[in-house]
């Protein structure tokens, strides 16, 4: 396993970190509550020492997840939470920001109880809310840090203004953007971070699965599934023809090195030096085993140059 330090923290995270969006079981179909413990615990046996999650996912299932599979080992991991998010009562439609006081000591106290922790390393505001002075935001959580709840604090799909306003009030240690082959959106963001001295977590680094090079056709999802529910480009037409031209070239450097995609997809990720870490969701232990041995192996000056070119005559910045 490799190891960066996450920005003024001073503290060595592993660039691979455990995500558990999927493994709360909304968004993302059908999962086994023991395989996803089985995988973090397996992962955490490889060396991984980092976790995200949010209340938010599953409505505090990842949360349990998670709490059961690091009984025992709580000081061999890190754990990241995030509140900010809400969803609808009713499952209608996507998240919505709240960042209220209100809101956000909810969703804290219950992840730290479904946790089974009375700590967090890193906090992160999950998305900005217009709605909510940052300020008033920000002595919500400088509240918790003082407690000895949070021992850093962050912010998470924040753009450069966000975060300058929102650093006048907290000490940014982490910022969490998503970023892959495919969404790359967000890279001027986190240059910015490391230049600043904030550490960068990517989440989504398989596009929501795209990169790990499974699915080749187009696939009809459920209306409840994440990636239709907020209407991913790269599961649409032209961009979806689009990402499987660059899997070519990722096909042809996996192919000659007897690896599965994914695995260069997340080197290519890590890879970069303004990321500090990386999330990759896993739900079992074959997937997480799989992932973590692209640790082992590290791409070619090269090959990232050759997959860069491929990704600028595919699906572009």
């Amino acid at each position: 396993m490799r190891y960066k330090k996450l920005g003024k923290s001073g503290v060595d995270v592993s660039t691979m970190t455990i995500g558990t969006w999927a493994m709360g079981g909304l968004g993302y179909g059908s999962v086994e509550r023991g395989d996803c413990i089985e995988a973090v615990r397996a992962m955490i046996g490889q060396g991984v020492n980092h976790i995200d999650t949010a209340w938010v996912y599953g409505l505090g299932e990842s949360d349990k997840v998670v709490g059961e599979a690091i009984k025992g080992m709580r000081d061999k991991v890190l754990i990241t939470t995030k509140c900010g998010f809400r969803n609808p009562a009713d499952g209608s439609g996507p998240n919505y920001p709240d960042c209220s006081p209100e809101w956000m000591s909810w969703c804290f106290e219950e992840s730290l109880r479904n946790l089974g922790t009375d700590y967090v390393d890193f906090f992160l505001i999950h998305v900005p809310d217009t709605n909510v002075p940052f300020e008033v935001t920000a002595e919500c959580v400088n509240k918790w840090q003082r407690e000895g709840k949070v021992r850093y604090l962050g912010v998470s799909n924040f753009g450069i203004p966000e975060m300058e306003k929102m650093g006048q009030y907290i000490d940014i240690t982490a910022v969490q953007s998503g970023y892959s082959m495919v969404v790359r959106g967000e890279e001027d963001n986190m240059i910015w971070a490391k230049e600043h001295n904030i550490g960068v977590m990517t989440h989504s680094s398989l596009a929501s699965g795209l990169l790990a090079g499974a699915i080749r056709k187009l696939p009809e999802l459920p209306d409840d599934d994440i990636r239709k529910l907020y209407q991913y480009p790269h599961f649409q037409e032209p961009r979806f023809s689009q990402v499987m031209e660059l899997l070519k070239t990722l096909d042809k450097i996996a192919e000659e090195r007897n690896v599965p995609v994914a695995q260069v997809a997340l080197n290519w990720n890590t890879q970069k030096d303004f990321v500090t870490t990386s999330l990759c969701g896993v739900r079992n232990v074959k997937e997480a085993l799989e992932n973590c041995r692209s640790t082992e192996w590290e791409l070619t000056a090269g090959e990232m140059e050759m997959i860069d070119k491929a990704i600028d005559e595919t699906v572009g910045r």
